[in-house]
C-alpha cells in the first residue's frame, strides 16, 4: 500500500473539534465549546441569500469574487480600518480558513519559519504544517498581560523566518492590542523584513479598546485575514476574504483556481447586504457579548475562579489548572462525560494553554452561567 507523507500526518488534530466531535454524541449537552453566535442573522441578510438562489443566481463568478462584495469591502476597509485598497486587492474566501491558508501560499516555502501565537487558534499551526512551512509558537504570557513582547519575538527570529501572525481580538485569549503595541510589532515585523499575517476576524467585538489594524500603518506588509461568520453571525455562509498589498491577479487567480475556484453566489450576496444594509445587528451582538461576559466573570469572581478579563471576541479565558492535574485535554473530555458541558481545552491552543479552557459566551445567558456553575471549586 502506499503511504501518506510525513508532511501530512504531522498536521495536528483540532482539540476544539475532538471535543465537539464526543459532544455531538451525547443528549442534553451545554456547548461551551465552539465559537459559534447564538443570535440569528440579520432578516436583510438571508432575504438577499434567499433572492439569490431563488432567481438561480447560482453560476460560477470570477475568483476574486462578484464586483459587488470586493467593491463593498474595500469601501469599508477605508471607512473603518483607515486601509485604503482597491478592489482587486480583496479576495473573497470560504471564510477565513481558506483565507489564512491563501496567505501563508503566498508567502512561504518548505521549510520557511512563520511565527504564531501560544495560545494561539488552532489553525494557526495546522495551515503552515499543511504548506510543509514550520510554525513557530511566541508565547503569550498572564504576566504581560498575554501580550507579545518584541524583546522575545527577536530571539525567535532566523534565517528562515518570514512571516508572523498576529490575532487581535484574540481567539481564544479575548486579548486586543493596544495601539502602541500594533505599532511595536509593525516596527519588529520591519526590522527583520517580515511579512504580517493579521487575523482580525473578531474586530467588531472590542470592549473599551479600539481595534487597529496593522495595514493601517504599513499596508505594504501586510495579508488581512477577515470574515462574516462572527460578525454576522454566518459561521456556515462561509464568507471570508483576504485582503493583499498590491499583487499581481493572475497569481491570486491562479490560487484561487486550484484551491476554490469561488465561493457561491448567494453566500456572496448574503455578505454584500451584510455590509451595505443596518448595521443594527451588529450592535446588538456586541452589546449581548458584552453582557454574558459581564455576568460570566461576575459568578468567576464569586467562585474565586481565575480568569483573563477579556477586552474583546466572546471568550473567556479560564485558568482550571487547580483541577487538571497538568492534562486539560484529558480533563475536559471528563467534564463533558461527567458534567455534560463542552469546553475547549487551553492545550488545543498551544503548550502555552496548559491548565486553562476556553468558554464561548456567544451561548445563552443561561447555559453560560450553569455551564461555569458546574465548574469545580477551586482548592
Amino acid at each position: 500500500m502506499p503511504s501518506y507523507t510525513a508532511n501530512a500526518l504531522s498536521v495536528p488534530e483540532s482539540g476544539i473539534r475532538r471535543i465537539l466531535e464526543i459532544a455531538l454524541t451525547l443528549d442534553d449537552i451545554i456547548a461551551l465549546a465552539v465559537g459559534e453566535p447564538d443570535l440569528p442573522v440579520a432578516p436583510h441578510v438571508l432575504e438577499a441569500g434567499s433572492a439569490a438562489w431563488l432567481a438561480d443566481d447560482t453560476r460560477y463568478t470570477g475568483n476574486g469574487g462578484i464586483p459587488e462584495l470586493r467593491a463593498a469591502i474595500a469601501m469599508k476597509l477605508r471607512r473603518d480600518n483607515g486601509v485604503d485598497v482597491g478592489a482587486d486587492q480583496v479576495w473573497v474566501t470560504p471564510g477565513a480558513t481558506e483565507a489564512l491558508y491563501l496567505a501563508l501560499g503566498l508567502i512561504l516555502a518548505p521549510g520557511d519559519e512563520v511565527l504564531i501565537p501560544d495560545p494561539g487558534y488552532t489553525t494557526f499551526t495546522m495551515a503552515p504544517r499543511m504548506q510543509f512551512a514550520v510554525p513557530v509558537p511566541y508565547r503569550l504570557d498572564p504576566e504581560h498581560a498575554f501580550l507579545p513582547q518584541a524583546a522575545d519575538l527577536d530571539a525567535l527570529v532566523t534565517p528562515r523566518t518570514r512571516a508572523i501572525i498576529l490575532n487581535s481580538p484574540s481567539n481564544p485569549l479575548g486579548v486586543v492590542f493596544p495601539e502602541h503595541v500594533v505599532r511595536e510589532l509593525v516596527e519588529f515585523a520591519q526590522r527583520h523584513d517580515l511579512w504580517i499575517v493579521s487575523d482580525e476576524v473578531y474586530e467588531a467585538f472590542t470592549y473599551g479598546l479600539p481595534h487597529v489594524s496593522p495595514a493601517s500603518i504599513d499596508p505594504a506588509r501586510v495579508l488581512t485575514v477577515q470574515s462574516f461568520s462572527k460578525t454576522y453571525a454566518l459561521t456556515g455562509g462561509r464568507v471570508g476574504y483576504l485582503v493583499t498589498p498590491p499583487t499581481p491577479a493572475s497569481l491570486l487567480r491562479s490560487f484561487q483556481e486550484a484551491l476554490i475556484s469561488c465561493v457561491n453566489s448567494p453566500a456572496q450576496r448574503a455578505a454584500v447586504a451584510a455590509l451595505e444594509g443596518p448595521q443594527d445587528a451588529v450592535t446588538a451582538a456586541a452589546v449581548h457579548y458584552r453582557e454574558n461576559l459581564r455576568a460570566a466573570t461576575a459568578l468567576l469572581d464569586e467562585r474565586g475562579i481565575r480568569y483573563r478579563e477579556p477586552d474583546g471576541a466572546f471568550y473567556l479565558w479560564v485558568d482550571l489548572s487547580y483541577a487538571t492535574g497538568g492534562d486539560v485535554t484529558s480533563w475536559a473530555e471528563r467534564f463533558l462525560l461527567e458534567r455534560r458541558v463542552s469546553v475547549a481545552p487551553g492545550s488545543a491552543f498551544g503548550a502555552a494553554g496548559e491548565g486553562w479552557i476556553r468558554v464561548c459566551a456567544a451561548a445563552s445567558r443561561e447555559d453560560l452561567l450553569e455551564g461555569l456553575r458546574r465548574l469545580p471549586d477551586p482548592a
